[in-house]
């Protein structure tokens, strides 16, 4: 977490460098484990896992069974191990061109003062009740990674063949199959769930025709989707009142959960403001034996508010698994750690509207809450189609380039806005900004963990102490069972379509109910 505290200083990002050549070195010392395993006869596994001693161990032992087909030969298995640090090389390159060497341009904010550009005050101009901020900042962002567009192309090509290398070589048929495989989670999942959008895009549409309306504008641009609806409202939320709010809307989830809470803001486990050679965005780390690290930049505004409350959802979710389950049991799968933060997210926006004091703060929250849907179901999902895209491109031989990849992301683009909006030609290059590309087939977590936090926040809602025991069971479950089995036993079924539909009925009516209010 240090070389992303400030990316300039290359003593941390030397540290860094070696821990993941540490790492290298034990994955290839331990990469003979595996393969023994496999050489013993099943029924003979079976036979020791009797064993008071060894029990402990089944589940560890029946992954390794269940991954037989695509595990190699104790040599093979050594190489690959040994490559594993080459693999984190276009990401690497990513973070270094993107966060340390690009230069932003300057322009001019909403007083005519000049100002640089960054990572962060982007997200800040972007949402500027002053057209012109908004596309000078958007023009001025985008044309910069432009002018890297193919150092860029090259990063995530590189990424691309990487997981593609791995996925054959370990004879899975796809990439997108390899990285579902681990979450035992089916290829109908992921395809349900761009099917389910598909269907929404028309809701979608209809939001932005009312966003359009309501802000006066005779066309809506690209640049004016993440405008608040409202000036006559703005929430100003220092980082203490921030603590407090976050309090109160997680009450629901007992004082057992409270605890942590209050641990990591007493306790120093937030990283909490931006400084100079910051990396970008926000998340979650820690290991086994230490509490959970936050790195974010908090800007005292309702976006870092929901930014710190989802952070601290994921680091919860690591205090109680680290806590309840055994080192070799502690790592839980990416599939459910979202539902862990968006469900901290779906209690604050309910607590928030439950207190609303006016017209103009509802109007204000319900615009919030609809863009939340659209950034974290709709663009997720519109992510992970560009992934499959890509992906199965490159797999059927075709070298992508970077105008091939800006076409391919601009057309996705028309395909969800391009009924109510103008899709401009520079949201085509936006493909270069999206770190998360280099975790292949992760963004669909992002939608289809949304999904399930919607349905469980509503349980604990409803249902009281019954549903928060489950939730809080769930999160203490670790790594210990399979994603849909955890989500199955915290009460909801992500095997069905209709935990997905739930979700954007949920949004059609906010829809509506946002139209009423205007």
């Amino acid at each position: 977490m240090k070389q992303h505290e400030d990316t300039r200083i290359n003593d941390n990002q030397g540290r860094a460098t070696k821990t993941e050549m540490l790492s290298t070195d034990l994955g290839v010392a331990t990469s003979y484990i595996v393969p023994e395993i496999l050489a013993i006869e099943e029924n003979k596994l079976s036979e020791y896992l009797k064993d008071e001693k060894l029990s402990f161990y089944t589940k560890y032992i029946k992954d390794i069974l269940r991954d037989k087909p695509h595990t190699l030969s104790e040599r093979e298995e050594e190489i690959l191990a040994a490559t594993s640090e080459l693999s984190t090389i276009p990401e690497n390159v990513y973070d270094m061109l993107a966060y340390a060497d690009m230069e932003f341009p300057e322009i001019e904010d909403e007083e005519g003062n000049k100002v640089k550009l960054s990572h962060s005050n982007y997200s800040l101009f972007i949402k500027s009740k002053n057209s012109r901020v908004r596309k000078d900042a958007f023009e001025g962002e985008f044309s910069t990674y432009e002018k890297y567009k193919n150092t860029f192309a090259s990063t995530l090509y590189g990424g691309i063949k990487s997981e593609i290398f791995y996925a054959k070589t370990r004879k899975y048929n796809s990439a997108i199959e390899a990285s579902l495989f681990s979450d035992d989670v089916s290829l109908d999942v992921y395809n349900n769930l761009i099917s389910a959008i598909d269907k929404s895009i028309p809701n979608l549409n209809k939001y932005v025709e009312l966003k359009k309306k309501f802000l006066g504008l005779n066309e809506i641009h690209m640049y004016d989707l993440y405008v608040p609806l409202t000036d006559k409202f703005d929430m100003d939320i220092p980082y203490d009142k921030a603590q407090d709010i976050i309090l109160e809307a997680l009450k629901p989830l007992g004082e057992e959960y409270l605890k942590v809470i209050k641990s990591a803001f007493d306790e120093g486990w937030i990283d909490v403001y931006d400084n100079e050679g910051k990396k970008g965005g926000a998340y979650s780390w820690g290991s086994y034996d230490s509490h959970p690290y936050i790195l974010m930049s908090y800007k005292n505004d309702l976006n870092s508010l929901f930014t710190l409350i989802h952070e601290l959802g994921h680091s919860v979710h690591s205090h109680y698994s680290r806590t309840s389950q055994p080192f070799l049991y502690s790592d839980y799968k990416i599939f459910v750690a979202e539902v862990a933060s968006t469900l901290n997210e779906l209690l604050l926006i309910n607590y928030l509207l439950e207190n609303s004091k006016s017209k103009d703060e509802t109007i204000y929250l319900l615009n919030y809450y609809l863009e939340q849907f659209r950034t974290t179901v709709h663009r997720q999902t519109m992510f992970a189609e560009f992934e499959k895209i890509v992906h199965q491109r490159v797999e059927s031989g075709e070298p992508l380039t970077a105008d091939e990849f800006t076409n391919i992301y601009y057309k996705l683009n028309e395909k969800y806005y391009g009924k109510s909006a103008i899709v401009d030609k520079q949201i085509g290059i936006e493909w270069a900004r999206i770190p998360h590309f280099y975790s292949n087939f992760y963004v669909y977590k992002y939608a289809t963990g949304f999904s399930a936090a919607s349905a469980l926040s509503q349980q604990i809602l409803s249902e009281g102490s019954t549903a928060v025991d489950r939730y809080i069971n769930f999160l203490k479950s670790g790594g210990s069972e399979y994603p849909l089995e955890q989500l199955k036993s915290a009460g909801v079924d992500m095997t069905k379509k209709e935990s997905i539909e739930e979700a954007l009925n949920v949004f059609a009516e906010l829809v509506n109910k946002l139209e009423k209010e205007l």
